[in-house]
Parts: C-alpha cells; structure tokens; sequence
C-alpha cells in the first residue's frame, strides 16, 4: 500500500447551515478525496462501525485523546472513516464528544471498496464494513500502512486491534 495514491471519490457529508432553518439545519455536501488530502500530511484510520464496542470505546477516543500529539509531530488532520452514512457518522461523534477527530462516512463503501479493505461482516448483521486500518498519506499518497492481521468475511479471529492503535502510529511518526 505504501506509495500508493489513495483513491479517488466523492464523500456524501451534511454541514451545519443555518440559512437552512428549521431543527435540522444541515444540508448536504461532496467533499472529495482532494479536498481531504491534497497538500497535507494527515491519519486516516479506518474501522467496522460508528456505535460498535472496540470503535466507539478505544480507538475512535483514544485518537481524540492523543489529537495533540499527532499535530505536535506535523499531522495536519486526523480522520476517521467508516461505511456508515453522514446521519450516523454525525450522532457517533457527538455521543464520543469528539471535537479534534474528523469523521468521514464512506456510506456506499466506494474508498473503502477501492483501498481493498472491504469485507462482508454478515456474519454480526452488518453487511459490508471496513476492515481495521490505519494510515499516514502525505499529500494524497500513503506514507505508512497499518493494517490488522488477518481480514476476512468470516469473523474468524474476532476483530483484532494494535496495528491501527494511535500508540503504534504515533511510534512510527516519533521514530
């Protein structure tokens, strides 16, 4: 994966418009692969689901946690994407009251589908999810690749997670 040009979609998000009116003022808006990453160094970590166990307790908090130490070393932005849409994504990070952490729903899975890292998790009722990754894109092209050892459309091995711990990003940007 390294050296590798991250694909390139369209993600479907809402934003806060207040011209909008109403209880829901958010409207909808495409934001592409460029516009995430075209001239800056960001994380991506990519996993199964908003509202799952190791998701929303670990991971997705523990980079928000750590948020300062990753722009302390030349990160401009931390994402976290997963195969769920921008209605979901959207309640996911204010139930985590993330504020540093930028959520990204990939809802048909077409980046997720493209970087290979789409696998069939049936198996729980979920569908098709992401599998565990992390990743260091320096100006749309991946720098460093952490991926979960054994993906697979089976649940075997449960749902492993290390390689995409913020701990062991922050290892390889420190070294």
């Amino acid at each position: 994966m390294e050296g590798r040009k991250v694909p390139s979609v369209v993600f479907k998000t809402r934003v806060r418009d207040e011209s909008v009116g109403g209880p829901n003022p958010f409207r909808w808006q495409d934001v592409t692969s460029d516009d995430l990453f075209a001239g800056k160094r960001v994380v991506v970590f990519s996993l199964p689901g908003a509202f799952t166990p190791t998701c929303s307790n670990e991971q997705c908090p523990a980079f928000e946690r750590m948020h300062d130490e990753f722009t302390a070393l030349g990160i401009d932005d931390i994402y976290c994407l997963s195969v769920n849409d921008a209605f979901v994504m959207f309640q996911w990070g204010k139930s985590l009251n993330l504020s540093k952490v930028k959520l990204i729903p990939d809802g048909s899975g077409h980046f997720t589908r493209r970087m290979g890292m789409l696998i069939d998790k049936d198996h729980v009722g979920f569908g098709y999810r992401s599998w565990r990754y992390a990743m260091v894109v320096k100006d749309g092209v991946i720098e460093k690749w952490f991926e979960e050892p054994g993906i697979n459309d089976a649940g075997e091995n449960g749902d492993p997670y290390g390689e995409s711990s913020p701990e062991n990003v922050l290892s390889y940007l420190r070294a």
